[in-house]
């Protein structure tokens, strides 16, 4: 079944699934003291990063408008959106009051806006997820029904490199971030089921918080077997691809995807920063 899928860019994914998939990216933009970023296949991440890490104040992103949502709703294929969580951002509203708009001023056709309750590699497996399930050639509504099962059942980790970012963001007291970073506490956050973030577990030295990061999988997941694990990482692949590894002595996934962190990803997690979800 001929299908469109639209993700913003927090979705991360590589320019071969961008093509194999046939999905359009609708890009939030980024702003750090004076500049902006387009969150975009031009944005230039290492340097994003370093721009971050000297500025004295925290990025801020802001969703896609409207209209450029409406924009990439033409066409008569059917049309899968797929989004931030709503608890994070604005760009699942603006998806829809978009669809809304599109069904008004051109006319009727199939659009579906997901709330991924998560962020990165979660939207990474909705997507992928919508993909698979379009070539069984099964109807809209059952798709829709499907992927939002999907969504419901899904979780999302991360495990933090570093607290100075939640310090200049205003989410954190500096004391606590420097009294952590001396102490080397890190922090493995997921979401909450319901699209908003929550700290999970605290621990001491990064080699421990890697390790418990691959033994929370086996606490929260079940059937393993059938699913798909989803790996972002923030400017370290080879962390990630030992992360695979370890989850590969420990479990049977059906398959395990690595996406490099776009923008809005590693504006979150920050340099090092790795984000899971199965």
């Amino acid at each position: 079944m001929a299908i469109r899928i639209i993700a913003d860019s927090c979705c991360d994914l590589t320019d071969q699934m961008k093509k194999e998939m046939n999905v359009e990216m609708v890009p939030l933009t980024l702003s750090l003291e004076h500049k902006e970023y387009v969150d975009d296949e031009n944005l230039d991440i290492k340097q994003y990063i370093h721009d971050m890490a000297a500025s004295r104040t925290s990025p801020k992103t802001a969703c896609p408008s409207p209209e450029r949502y409406m924009n990439s709703y033409k066409g008569p294929e059917s049309t899968f959106v797929v989004t931030l969580s709503s608890a994070l951002s604005g760009s699942y509203n603006s998806a829809v009051l978009a669809k809304n708009m599109f069904v008004e001023e051109v006319g009727q056709k199939f659009i579906h806006v997901f709330d991924s309750l998560s962020a990165s590699a979660a939207e990474t497996l909705i997507v992928h997820k919508i993909h698979e399930l379009a070539k069984l050639n099964i109807s809209d509504t059952e798709i829709v029904d499907r992927v939002t099962k999907y969504i419901n059942e899904m979780k999302t980790f991360f495990l933090l490199e570093s607290l100075d970012h939640l310090a200049k963001a205003g989410r954190l007291n500096p004391i606590i971030a420097k009294i952590a970073s001396i102490l080397s506490i890190k922090p493995i956050m997921g979401e909450d089921g319901h699209g908003n973030i929550r700290l999970v577990e605290k621990v001491r030295g990064y080699k421990n918080a890697f390790m418990r990061l691959a033994e929370t999988i086996g606490d929260e997941g079940k059937n393993l077997e059938e699913k798909v694990l989803g790996i972002a990482y923030c400017n370290c692949l080879e962390r990630a691809q030992e992360f695979k590894q370890e989850v590969l002595k420990r479990y049977k996934f059906k398959d395990i995807i690595l996406v490099e962190a776009g923008g809005v990803t590693t504006t979150y997690a920050d340099d090092g920063g790795i984000v899971i979800a199965f």
